[in-house]
């Protein structure tokens, strides 16, 4: 207990020591003569971070504050986000403050939040490539996860989770009326997510970022009471250390004039208010195992429009259900077009593409989509929102022999078939085989024409003088497209299963 006064002590002097020496900056700045108001607001105390926040007539009064305990850069412009470097795998405190005001949000008076803490990627290019950059690194690192948390330094925090899936994120439960401090550790370093190149690498910033929930009518943590973040850098044990030392060696180096266009290093981090992240809560931070992100329930039929360019063109008209990659229609909604990325197996950009309507989506072009998710995804998605068919190898032309009509071993096939005996003409299917195999004819004949692929023995073809030679592979490969065929089925000899006999 004395360890944790005593720390209360160092860090509240550290502030009041930082804000002492952020109002004696200004007043530099005031009695220098000339001066420019738009220098005093850049000041980090009145530096704006998020535009997405509102912007009232009075000041917004955060519900929350969340404190780092590790300094800041001091090798940072005043314009700019505060920097703060961590070593990889020790522990840092982030410290969980109520900063509500009397009467503010009465309804979580005595009741537990819920807290997702995440080390995410500072740079918009990575983000758009996170879930693989994050694939990456788990191959790379079997086992280990990118964020933990220390529990047996912690302090006030309930029920900890973490998933397997998501290696970049921790949450749990705490009461903002008590005491309250999440130890956490960063165990992916900013290099590992450079390209090697010349040899010398340049780590990329990350993101600490906390969503901080309240209990909705049904008792699950998915209301959204306040976000907040801050930059980082991660490096090899102790190397974070050496770093702030570097740049305060440097920042000594600089005239006085130099070193006023640049923040003071802060003893601790206050991290800034921003917007939410955008699949948050995701289906694992619910203490309802049945809770799930809006998108995912089923809603069938909500942008089933028929595609007359579907993949298996041999589906169309014959009776037989669609395949499920539909057409995303430009009219799709935002919840509609993130049906369509989950049918479509495109389940891992659902939140990449969280406020992407179908007009949306199908503005992009190919670069954008290759770029936004690699060439391999990027081509595919691409494809499927274009619906790009793929063209089959061959084309063959069936109708099935009338049961009730005479032999017609005469009858001529070329161009679009004849008539039967009663003068009804005979209707041809399209057949369109993707792989030039007997097994795919036998398939398609069974799917088109509704019989039991499982009562096909063989697939015969009728030769001269009547008699049936066995349809090979290399037959299938010397058909001619766009090949007309009669077919009728004779039961096998011992009684199990039929034959298929194309004229």
């Amino acid at each position: 207990m004395a360890w944790v006064l005593k720390m209360d002590e160092v860090i509240e002097s550290g502030l009041v020591h930082d804000f002492d020496a952020s109002l004696s900056g200004i007043g530099q700045e005031l009695g220098a003569g000339a001066y420019s108001m738009s220098d005093v607001l850049a000041l980090p105390i009145f530096k704006q971070e998020d535009s997405s926040l509102p912007l009232d007539g009075e000041t917004k009064h955060p519900p929350f504050q969340y404190v780092m305990c590790a300094a800041t850069s001091p090798a940072v412009k005043l314009h700019d986000e505060t920097l703060t470097y961590l070593n990889q795998g020790q522990s840092y405190e982030i410290r969980m403050l109520d900063n509500r005001k009397m009467g503010d949000m009465p309804e979580i008076t005595g009741k537990l939040v819920k807290s997702i803490i995440r080390v995410v990627f500072h740079d918009r290019r990575l983000q758009y490539t996170e879930h693989q950059q994050l694939e990456g690194w788990k191959w790379n690192r079997p086992g280990d996860r990118l964020l933990d948390l220390d529990i047996p330094m912690s302090v006030g925090i309930i029920d900890t989770r973490t998933n397997p899936s998501q290696l970049n994120a921790v949450e749990f439960l705490w009461d903002p009326a008590k005491r309250t401090s999440a130890f956490i550790q960063v165990h992916c370093i900013s290099t590992e997510f450079t390209p090697r190149k010349h040899g010398g690498e340049k780590g990329v910033p990350f993101r600490i970022q906390v969503d901080t929930f309240k209990q909705n009518e049904n008792g699950e943590y998915t209301d959204h009471l306040h976000s907040a973040s801050c930059q980082i850098k991660v490096f090899k044990p102790k190397g974070a250390d050496r770093k702030q030392k570097t740049d305060r060696e440097k920042m000594e180096k600089r005239t006085a004039h130099e070193k006023e266009k640049y923040q003071p290093s802060y003893d601790t981090t206050i991290l800034t208010e921003c917007s939410p992240w955008p699949d948050t809560p995701t289906a694992y931070v619910n203490s309802s195992p049945s809770t799930a992100p809006a998108f995912t329930s089923p809603q069938q039929g909500t942008c089933s429009v028929p595609d007359s360019n579907s993949s298996s063109p041999n589906h169309q008209g014959d009776g037989v259900s669609q395949p499920s990659s539909e057409q995303l229609q430009p009219s799709a909604t935002i919840q509609e077009t993130q049906q369509w990325l989950l049918k479509n197996r495109f389940s891992s950009y659902t939140r990449l593409f969280s406020n992407f309507s179908g007009a949306d989506l199908l503005k992009l072009t190919k670069e954008d989509l290759v770029q936004i998710c690699g060439a391999a995804d990027g081509i595919r998605l691409y494809n499927s929102l274009k619906s790009r068919s793929v063209r089959p190898r061959l084309t063959i032309y069936v109708c099935q022999e009338q049961p009730s009509g005479s032999p017609l071993q005469g009858q001529q096939l070329a161009g679009g078939g004849g008539e039967g005996s009663g003068g009804t003409p005979y209707v041809y299917h399209a057949i369109y085989l993707e792989e030039m195999v007997a097994s795919e004819v036998a398939r398609k004949l069974a799917s088109v024409f509704n019989i039991p692929f499982h009562q096909i023995n063989q697939v015969y073809r009728q030769g001269p003088t009547g008699i049936h030679i066995l349809v090979s592979d290399q037959m299938v490969q010397n058909f001619q497209d766009e090949s007309c065929f009669l077919f009728f089925t004779v039961k096998a000899e011992n009684g199990d299963g039929i034959h298929i006999v194309l004229k």
